[in-house]
């Protein structure tokens, strides 16, 4: 049903007049008419009854007013709802984050909130290759990722990470002597392969081999076995972050102890909301 129907019908019935009726709608009197009267076919019923004092509701038009005014009130929140979504200053925006931008991606979810406090922001950590399934899925809107990504996403780069090996505190021996005598850990590789795949070309670009592998599901856990003087890790430098006592890092040289970092998103599909985030990140 044309949702002009009901207006006509709404706003007849609280103005009363054909005459008011139609200047408030913007038609003539003979277009508001055939409204009304296209309504009363297709409900079967008579809404108005036309007399001295102006259309007055019938009580079958009584009866189907409320919910008249209802639908109508809905429709008009629902265009309000599109209006917000199609600038960009309301809605819900979801945003996945890694350790390499543990500082970067608050601070700019912050940022975004101070400009556009209407708007709820999701941050969820995750680990880069799932940003990118959520958002080719159109899941995730936008997501701080080691680069580089899968088509069809783009990307913009915000800096770059390298990898540091984290030791026990105490422990003064050489990044190389350690990374073989120690036990290695690492993330599993559900939750970190991006990190993974880099530790192990840096090892096999060194030729070095850790003695044994040890496995967690998270960096914590990781930084905690370090400190209990469990092991060894290469990690992003960014962890310094999170470093607890303990655990100091320790720089590493050669092939691929560097990578880019960056935003991305799926500018395929349209979202006005998520654009003004990108704009407020490269204005950072």
């Amino acid at each position: 049903m044309d949702i002009r129907l009901l207006r006509a019908f709404v706003t007849l019935a609280q103005t009363g007049s054909y005459h008011a009726a139609a200047g408030t709608l913007c038609v003539t009197q003979p277009a508001l008419t055939k409204q009304i009267q296209t309504l009363e076919h297709f409900a079967g019923v008579t809404l108005f009854q036309r007399g001295r004092h102006g259309a007055l509701l019938t009580v079958a038009g009584e009866q189907l007013l409320p919910a008249a005014l209802d639908i109508v009130a809905r429709h008009s929140q629902f265009l309000a709802s599109i209006a917000a979504l199609q600038q960009g200053d309301a809605g819900k925006l979801t945003v996945g984050f890694g350790i390499s931008s543990f500082r970067l991606a608050p601070e700019r979810v912050a940022a975004f909130r101070g400009v556009y406090p209407d708007v709820q922001v999701t941050l969820n950590d995750m680990p880069s290759a799932l940003q990118c399934q959520q958002l080719v899925e159109g899941r995730l809107q936008v997501g701080f990722v080691r680069l580089p990504v899968p088509a069809p996403l783009q990307t913009r780069v915000l800096g770059e990470e390298q990898l540091v090996l984290a030791v026990a505190a105490n422990n003064g021996a050489t990044a190389m002597v350690l990374i073989e005598s120690q036990q290695m850990l690492q993330l599993s590789p559900s939750r970190g392969e991006g990190l993974t795949s880099q530790a192990q070309r840096f090892l096999s670009s060194q030729q070095l081999k850790p003695r044994t592998i040890g496995v967690a599901d998270d960096i914590q856990t990781l930084l905690a076995l370090v400190a209990a003087g469990d092991g060894v890790a290469l990690l992003p430098a960014s962890v310094v972050h999170i470093l607890p006592a303990g655990v100091k890092l320790l720089d590493l040289a050669g092939e691929h102890t560097h990578w880019q970092t960056g935003i991305a998103w799926h500018a395929q599909i349209k979202d006005p909301l998520r654009d003004n985030f990108l704009r407020l990140v490269s204005d950072v």
